[in-house]
């Protein structure tokens, strides 16, 4: 990417333009406002149809320029970037940041370079036409991508973030497709603003193969009176996107945990008021609604509404002792997979899991939870779990050596489960987060159980501080 690439403010003159283009040797220039948010673009193009033959030099650059400019953020994947700019025969598309600076430039020439012919092969799967049948073939093209990664040595949890974002992708271009749907059958447009969420592994940014559906709908506020015209609308939507979702590979979840669920859709206010009954009625059920939600990340929409909500939970969640302390005592039994003298436990119920490990459940899961607790009563942001230990460490939370052990236990078992899941796909078995002992190295196996004790170490820290039960 080009770091430096040509940027004028409002209001140049087009001969300034031009002249900075010859100057640089560039076939663009980027314009800007003030607070270096991009505003257009001026290229070879508009050169040639604007300026050289309608225009004087003298003619202001927003006449001219084109707007808006198609870009990506700075934080997305190549493989998004590169797709885009070859369905939209563009040769350059700005990056910009969270606030809608300009950061670089990307070439196609440039990446197109870099990439492969299988890396090209496969950023095609993963942007199929514009279809449920499509999307299909981009849900099934996940374990390829998956696999020929993880072969690369590429870490785990980038492969996860990789997954989590084509399952976004897949969100997104759904929404896209039934809201014109909708409104070409007299819906209209949505009748309020809208924000789509996701929970849980895909809120963390940690998928794995095949999660299940954890969605809702943030809508903007409405008056009671409007409930009439603006719920059907929304409830319409969510199961046309529930049931795409599930014909792509994106199963329904079976804890109804999706927005045609009146309980997951409902408006920013109502969410608010939400997340303080649960704040003041911690009961089995209230506990294990929130354990849901309070991942959630936003995949589609207006993201102020999801942005407004993450800084109103994790400000009214920060110093909520007695709620978290009953959140912690639910989750005492999610131990690691550990028995006496640091022996591995396997699964010991009749069936095809029987003698294995179950890596997720007692191993991840209890990381997650003793990361999120912690990052919740110190009012940590963050959802994914490394970002949340490295957060933790920044306050002084965590030392080094917990950072440490814990953050590679991360990487471990999510290494562990993703190549277990690669491997069930291929050979035609159930895709689960059960691992063989005997499919493990030596080292394997010393490391898990490294990772497992410091998990361990975690969760009985998490038991004292919250309970100040030392035993």
């Amino acid at each position: 990417m080009d770091l430096a690439p040509a940027i004028m403010p409002e209001h140049t003159a087009c001969a300034e333009v031009i002249r900075a283009m010859r100057e640089q040797g560039g076939s663009s220039v980027l314009i800007a406002d003030a607070d270096g948010r991009l505003k257009g673009i001026v290229t070879e193009r508009d050169v040639v149809r604007h300026i050289a033959y309608q225009a004087s030099g003298s003619t202001r650059v927003e006449q001219i320029m084109s707007a808006p400019v198609l870009t990506i953020r700075d934080d997305d994947y190549l493989f998004h970037a590169i797709a885009t700019m070859r369905r939209r025969d563009l040769r350059h598309m700005p990056a910009v940041d969270k606030q809608g600076r300009v950061v670089g430039m990307l070439h196609l020439h440039v990446v197109l370079a870099e990439a492969s012919a299988t890396l090209m092969e496969q950023i095609d799967r993963l942007t199929h036409e514009e279809s449920v049948e499509g999307l299909h073939q981009v849900k099934s093209a996940q374990v390829e991508v998956a696999d020929t990664l993880f072969a690369e040595n590429v870490p785990v949890p980038e492969i996860q973030g990789l997954l989590t974002q084509i399952n976004n992708d897949i969100y997104r271009r759904i929404l896209e497709l039934f809201l014109k749907d909708m409104e070409e059958e007299g819906w209209g447009q949505p009748p309020v603003k809208l924000c789509v969420i996701v929970m849980g592994s895909g809120g963390r940014g940690e998928s794995f193969l095949f999660p299940d559906q954890d969605n809702g709908f943030i809508l903007e506020d409405y008056p009671d009176s409007r409930h009439g015209a603006v719920d059907p609308f929304f409830i319409e939507l969510a199961g046309r996107m529930t049931r795409a979702l599930g014909e792509v590979g994106i199963t329904l979840c079976r804890g109804n945990v999706m927005a045609t669920n009146p309980l997951w859709r409902k408006t920013l206010g109502q969410w608010c008021g939400q997340i303080h009954y649960w704040l003041r009625c911690p009961n089995p059920l209230t506990l294990r609604l929130s354990d849901i939600f309070f991942d959630f990340r936003s995949v589609f929409g207006q993201h102020e509404l999801s942005d407004r909500l993450r800084d109103h939970l994790t400000r009214n969640v920060k110093g909520q002792h007695a709620f978290l302390q009953e959140m912690r005592r639910v989750q005492a039994d999610h131990g690691v997979a550990l028995g006496l003298f640091g022996r591995l436990t396997t699964d010991r119920t009749p069936g095809p899991n029987q003698g294995k490990l179950n890596l997720k459940y007692h191993g991840l899961l209890p990381l997650v939870e003793s990361t999120r607790l912690l990052a919740l009563r110190e009012g940590i942001p963050e959802t994914g779990t490394l970002a949340r230990i490295a957060a933790l460490h920044a306050l002084g939370v965590l030392d080094a050596n917990e950072q440490d052990y814990l953050s590679g236990g991360f990487h471990h078992l999510t290494r562990l489960i993703l190549r277990q899941q690669i491997s069930d796909f291929q050979e035609g078995r159930e895709v689960s987060a059960y691992v063989s002992p005997r499919a493990l190295s030596m080292r394997e196996k010393d490391m898990l159980k490294n990772s497992l004790q410091a998990i361990d170490a975690l969760r009985d820290r998490v038991k004292t501080e919250f309970t100040a039960d030392v035993f």
